[in-house]
């Protein structure tokens, strides 16, 4: 009998779960910050796409930034420093080229994707991300928050 109950419960935790899985991954516009309010950098940021969101641990996430500029970029890197409430844990730093295509001009979208090891905490994290050209001048620098999930839909299957 009682093994009858426990098939029920996972059922029912599977019967729940389930639409879950039918619904696309979350799609949301995620609010971006400059680094200095105020400052003309010449790349402009207009948006910043992260899927899913929120982030899961041990699953890959797409960060997708949206911006434009009236310069031509050949070279140039990005230099991401991610915080966990207040403590830095992550530093990183990419060619530009590799994350979109060179020359840079008009409008763009940086695209990266990543897994998160699945020991990564629950909770909110600040990402800065500074675009600098290939002589280290600062062309944006921008912050915004993002979420790591509690538990993966998946999980409960």
């Amino acid at each position: 009998m009682a093994s009858n109950g426990r098939r029920l419960l996972v059922f029912l935790a599977v019967a729940a779960a389930l639409p879950l899985l039918l619904l696309p991954a979350s799609v949301v516009a995620t609010d971006v910050e400059y680094c200095r309010q105020g400052r003309n950098y010449p790349v402009k940021v207009s948006g910043v796409e992260i899927v899913p969101d929120p982030v899961v641990s041990g699953q890959p996430a797409t960060f997708k930034i949206s911006a434009s500029t009236d310069k031509s970029i050949t070279k140039g890197k990005l230099v991401i420093d991610v915080k966990y409430f207040f403590l830095h844990v992550h530093s990183e730093s990419h060619d530009l080229c590799d994350e979109t295509s060179c020359p840079v001009t008009g409008e763009f979208v940086l695209a990266h994707e990543q897994t998160l090891p699945s020991f990564t905490p629950p909770g909110s994290y600040t990402l800065t991300m500074k675009l600098l050209d290939d002589g280290n001048k600062e062309l944006t620098c921008i912050s915004f928050g993002f979420s790591i999930g509690f538990i993966s839909p998946l999980a409960l299957i």
